[in-house]
């Protein structure tokens, strides 16, 4: 007798079984939905706004509509050709944003890849009570050490310099990339480390040909986290720098809210213009900030 099942007769049987229904992944849904839409409501609602301003005229914003009757890009032409005595530098300063955010980036990896290095695969004496001892800062709300940091960039004669505010978030942001890339490194074989020294490599190769090419989501992630981070700092930046033409986006904002009678359409336009940056940068490595925090294992 042939033992074997026609295609035709297993979707037969197939269609004969009963569908049963797992209640509890259903329950969990429920509740996963419960939570969810909620929090998407508490968090778009803002945006909405954002844009309901950014694409009304002055007195169109405040109709009560759910929609402007009229949506128009006046803002955005004024915004784009600097049209208002508060977007006189705008383009300087989107480009003063864009640098300092990508110097940290850049120097906050060297400084916590460096470090993260040093500490897991070279086992450097002292390490992790170093790390430790960096992490305890955070235990200090970043605001109350802004008064101490503007006395130390003063003393060095560093105020209204950009190079204040790179290096306040470099040091704000090294120790939390530091603890992070330290804990995916030690996910890494250290197998490898061995098997390389026994090949001759020397330390810096084998920061450069082992550690990493496998640390690459973490610090793809470390990095992202360090230039969003300086790209949204508003208090350190208004501290540090006073010029108009040394200032970023964040700062010049708050100028808005100077004047009794502020151009809220202008404001949110502008303020809509300079979340599209990191926006794109977050969805351009949203798999490596994902990952980031678990990457670094190989298969066996």
């Amino acid at each position: 007798m042939n033992t074997q099942t026609l295609p035709h007769e297993a979707a037969a049987i197939a269609r004969r079984k009963p569908v049963r229904i797992k209640w509890r992944n259903v329950a969990t849904e429920a509740k996963l939905l419960l939570i969810g839409i909620p929090v998407f409501l508490w968090t778009i609602i803002p945006i909405y706004h954002l844009a309901l301003f950014a694409f009304s005229t002055k007195d169109g914003a405040t109709s009560g509509r759910i929609w402007p009757k009229d949506p128009t890009l006046q803002n955005f032409r004024i915004l784009f050709q600097e049209q208002h005595h508060y977007l006189n530098h705008f383009w300087l300063q989107m480009w003063n944003s864009l640098l300092i955010a990508v110097t940290v980036g850049a120097l906050t990896l060297f400084v916590s890849t460096c470090a993260a290095f040093a500490i897991s695969r070279l086992r450097v004496s002292g390490g992790r009570t170093v790390m430790n001892l960096a992490l305890i800062t955070y235990f200090i709300p970043a605001a109350f050490l802004a008064v101490p940091m503007y006395k130390a960039m003063g003393t060095y004669g560093l105020l209204n310099n950009q190079w204040a505010l790179i290096l306040a978030m470099v040091t704000i942001a090294s120790p939390y990339s530091i603890w992070v890339l330290k804990q995916a490194s030690d996910k890494l074989p250290y197998e490898l480390d061995e098997a390389a020294r026994m090949d001759g490599a020397t330390p810096l190769q084998l920061f450069r040909l082992v550690y990493l090419p496998l640390m690459v989501p973490s610090l793809v992630a470390v990095g992202t986290y360090s230039l969003l981070l300086a790209w949204n700092e508003y208090l350190y930046a208004f501290l540090l720098l006073s010029n108009d033409r040394s200032v970023t986006v964040a700062v010049a904002l708050g100028n808005f809210l100077s004047a009794d009678d502020s151009p809220w359409e202008l404001l949110m336009a502008t303020g809509l213009i300079y979340a599209l940056p990191p926006a794109a940068i977050y969805y351009a490595f949203k798999r490596y900030m994902v990952s980031g925090l678990t990457a670094g294992a190989v298969k066996s």
